[in-house]
């Protein structure tokens, strides 16, 4: 059984939430409960979690102050927050486990089972939950990419281009790494498409700031400053026309 315990603020999501551990997660124990920081933190120098159901709003703070009263809690972190589109983006960058509130128990169920089977904290990537939350109005510099065996860390401004393989994606740094995230490029599109990234390819999405120059040749592609030659498809080619004629 693996012990979890549910910090939220809002008796009936707690009530909700425990019925549906309870009906579709058998081996989840609720060893306990608490509405605020203060508790949470009392019953957490009582228990000792494999999972805390964290909401990031509490009565009394935010789940990310109980975080820093225990900064080395060994508790795998489901966050659990309403429908604030501040929130989704920031876990979007971060790529955190997260439920949206009413929780959908399918959702649950999946969320459960990468915790059972991830190898690594997810700390870092909690650290650029926090800092995207806490600014809301700041378009994040860095993104959390996670991967079978560790989470990446990435300045946004380091990735030259993305890759499409399957429903999985390949991500090219500026240092010559190699990321393989299994999430789609779709995925990725929306969150970087604000930094200047353009899809020019049903499979490449490129960071416009590497452009080197665009060739008619062999149907039209993109050198870039790596070497990397991309191919642009004909109905991405006059949009990649028009950024390069507004970057001169």
């Amino acid at each position: 059984m693996l012990k979890a315990i549910i910090v939220e603020d809002m008796p009936e999501a707690v009530q909700l939430l425990i019925s549906d551990i309870q009906t579709y997660c058998k081996e989840i124990q609720i060893i306990g409960t608490a509405s605020s920081v203060v508790n949470a933190a009392k019953l957490l120098r009582q228990e000792i979690p494999d999972i805390i159901f964290l909401d990031i709003s509490l009565s009394d703070g935010t789940g990310f102050d109980l975080l820093e009263i225990f900064p080395d809690l060994k508790a795998n972190i489901i966050f659990t927050t309403a429908h604030e589109e501040f929130a989704l983006r920031a876990f979007r960058y971060a790529a955190t486990d997260y439920l949206l509130k009413p929780i959908d128990a399918e959702l649950l169920q999946k969320a459960i089972e990468k915790v059972k089977n991830r190898k690594y904290s997810m700390t870092p990537s909690i650290e650029i939950l926090k800092e995207t939350i806490n600014h809301p109005n700041t378009l994040p510099s860095r993104i959390s990419l996670s991967t079978s065996e560790k989470i990446h860390i990435v300045t946004i401004a380091d990735i030259i281009r993305c890759e499409s393989d399957g429903n999985n994606t390949w991500f090219f740094l500026h240092s010559g790494e190699k990321v393989y995230v299994t999430k789609t490029l779709k995925y990725f599109e929306d969150i970087l498409t604000q930094h200047h990234f353009i899809r020019v390819h049903q499979s490449h999405l490129v960071n416009f700031n590497y452009l080197l120059e665009f060739s008619k040749r062999d149907g039209g592609f993109l050198r870039l400053k790596n070497g990397h030659e991309i191919p642009v498809s004909v109905r991405k080619k006059s949009e990649v026309l028009l950024m390069l004629d507004k970057l001169g």
